[in-house]
Parts: structure tokens; sequence; C-alpha cells
């Protein structure tokens, strides 16, 4: 599916008439602005003269950074200065029909520059202002740097992750980033839907830090409750074996997940051992995981002995539950994501045509789509801002000034 350049959400769309200031850079609160714009919210991502890091932040093309396309669609970009009194006014003009304002800076910065809560709910009481930040707007960590690095380390994610006998391992990507832009735009239509009973908007405080510790699962409660602290396994589970991951006869590998007791021993149907079912220990998963070695022996040795086409058509024969390993060539070529249209083709007005993945879920009345990849830096400024009253001479000044 190829998508052209429009930024403009239609009347259909789920968010259309919701509209967003993002003042945020990087990761967690430019994507969670994102989410929002696939489905139709307007959003205008403000940015220093200097630009969101992000434009420069991984692999480019031409001198153009790819993950700016990306993280940047469904988006209006303006170039302001909010530390500046024009810029600051300027802002305030802004947020007065604004639904949500996303950002990230330190606890204390908006604040610093008169833009704190107190002033914008007083221009717009219907106002949600959404602050993302590493540790959250309070407690002694408030004022540290807040990135997902950190966040990885310090929700327990990081201590789990890696071969037992190996360090902890931190992913090689944004993950708590990630979860916390999701966790993000859910937070905002939950505000959002709030405002609609009270009428009066809020404030949005979200450490990424907590989001990323959520998913961990059932961890602090299994410390309170039985002082017990998760270990790494590697790619085995605590919960359930087989688990793992397991190398082919033509040097692939593939992954195999037993969650469920009859998917367990289907799989040792399958690769010719079926009295292990037999054993009292096999018949529970926690159990089965005190045995994951002679499991994986099982599993490994047969995996081992043929090819990874030839191991996916036999589970899938079986019903168990199996899936190649991919990167990111087998994810563009695979029939799966193909009917999904997972990943789609944006005309860029820079690059051309260009894939990225699609918007997040389907919605059967009021689907979300791309409507243009990430904009030039300071594409839309004299377009947006001349519908708060900024004039071609003014703007030229503000130019000058370093302000846009």
């Amino acid at each position: 599916m190829t998508t052209t350049q429009t930024t403009a959400p239609t009347a259909g769309d789920a968010l259309a008439g919701v509209k967003v200031l993002e003042v945020a850079t990087l990761f967690a609160g430019p994507l969670a602005a994102t989410l929002l714009g696939d489905f139709g919210a307007d959003v205008v991502k403000i940015e220093h003269p200097k630009g969101d890091p992000v434009r420069h932040h991984g692999a480019a093309k031409d001198g153009i950074g790819l993950w700016g396309k990306v993280i940047g669609r469904n988006k209006r970009a303006v170039t302001l200065y909010l530390g500046s009194p024009e810029g600051q006014a300027i802002f305030k003009r802004m947020v007065a029909d604004a639904d949500v304002v996303i950002e990230n800076f330190r606890p204390g910065t908006l604040e610093r520059w008169g833009l704190g809560w107190d002033v914008l709910s007083g221009i717009n009481p219907r106002l949600v202002l959404v602050r993302v930040t590493g540790f959250g707007q309070f407690g002694p960590y408030s004022a540290r740097p807040g990135f997902g690095t950190l966040a990885e380390a310090m929700s327990g994610f990081a201590a789990i992750t890696g071969q037992p006998d190996g360090p902890p391992t931190l992913p090689p990507f944004g993950l708590a980033d990630g979860i916390a832009a999701l966790t993000t735009a859910y937070a905002t239509m939950t505000a959002l839907h709030a405002r609609e009973r009270s009428g009066r908007g809020q404030v949005v405080d979200l450490a990424i830090v907590e989001p990323i510790l959520t998913v961990l699962g059932a961890q602090p409660t299994a410390w309170d409750q039985l002082q017990q602290v998760q270990e790494r396994t590697g790619n085995r589970s605590h919960n359930n074996a087989p688990r793992n991951t397991y190398r082919t006869r033509d040097g692939k590998w593939v992954a195999v997940s037993t969650s469920a007791q009859s998917i367990a021993e289907r799989v040792m149907h399958l690769v010719g051992r079926p009295e292990l079912i037999d054993e009292p220990w096999f018949a529970t998963g926690t159990q089965r995981a005190e045995h994951a070695d002679e499991l994986d022996d099982a599993v490994g040795s047969w995996i081992a002995r043929h090819d990874r086409d030839d191991v996916v058509a036999a589970f899938e024969k079986a019903q168990a539950a199996i899936a190649p390993i991919y990167d990111v060539r087998d994810v563009m070529t695979d029939p799966q994501f193909a009917a999904l249209d997972s990943i789609v083709t944006v005309d860029d007005e820079e690059l051309g045509p260009l894939k990225m993945q699609n918007v997040l879920f389907r919605l059967s009345e009021t689907p979300g789509h791309i409507r243009s990849s990430g904009p030039r830096i300071g594409r839309d400024t004299e377009a947006v801002l001349a519908d708060y009253g900024v004039d071609a001479t003014q703007l030229e000044r503000l130019r000058a000034d370093g302000v846009v």
C-alpha cells in the first residue's frame, strides 16, 4: 500500500478535531504524538530552531535521518524557541485552542519559562498537559536526565536479560521509550475522555521507568510474598519448557514456546520423545522448566537435523508453536506481514517512496492511516504561525533573532 503526502486529517478520522502541540524530543514523547496523529489528531511538532536530535539519530540517506521520517509522520513542523519571550508569547496563543501539549523537558523547565501548568491551564482550562520524563515530576531522581536506557537498567529489565553467566543486557533499540510512548498515548486518551465528563483538562505525569516496570510482570509481588528474585535465564523461561531458540540444519534459527501443556505434549510427540510426557515433572510448566536441559536436548537435536522451512512446516502440522527468527529482510518479504499491510510505502518530499511500519492496529470504521512522512525542519512554520497572527514581517524578524 502506498500513501501520498497530505498532512491534513479528514473529518472521518477517529481523532479528528483533536489538536496536539508536541514540544518533545527524541523518542517517547514524539512517538506518542505520532500514534495520535496516525488516527487523525492534528499534531504540530514545535522544535528548537536547531531541530529535534532525532533528525540526526541512526541511519541516514543523503544526510537525511530516516528515523525522523518515521517518528515525524503525520505532523506539521514548526520551529519556535520557547526559551525566548516572543516564543513564549506565540506558544501561549497556540495553547489557547489546543487539546493536548506533550512535553519532555526536565521538571521545572516549563515553569522557568513562565509556561507552567498554572499558566497554561489559565489560558485553556480544557488543556491536557502530558509530561514525559525519566523519573516523573517529583522524587529524589526527578531532576536526572531521563533516557530509556536508564529505565531499562533500573526497572529490572536488564537484570533478567542475558545469559546466566553473562552480564546484564540492554536492548539494542529504544524499548523503554517505545513502551512509554504507547502508555503515553493511552494516558492522553484517558485524560481526554475524562475531560468530556468534567469539562476540564489535567496533567499527565508519566515516568519512563514505570511502564517497563509494569510489563515485567509480577516481580514486585513475587519479592513481596516469596522474597524471590528473578535471575537471568538466557532464552529460557522460569515458567515453561521447552522454550528457547534452536539452530536448524541450514544454519538458521527458530523460537519454540510451550506455554500450554497441550503444546508441550505435541512437541514431544513431534521430536520423537513421547516418553517424556509420562514423567511426573512434565505435568506443569514450572516443573518442566526445572528439566530444561533434557527438554532442550530433545527438541534441539531434532531441529538440528532439519532445515528451517521443514521444521516450521512440521511444527505447524503438529499444531505446535514455533516461529522463524527473522531479521528485517525477512520481515519485508513475509506473507503474513504483507497480508496485514504491516509495512507501507509513503511518498516523501525529500527521499521519494520509502517504506515504514504501518499504524499499530486496524479499526473497522475509523482506520488510521499515514498521510505524510516526517517533514523538513520548520516546513510549516510560516503557515501555522500565520494562524496565530504572525505576519511575514514579524516572521522575518523572528528568524533573524533565532526565535524560529
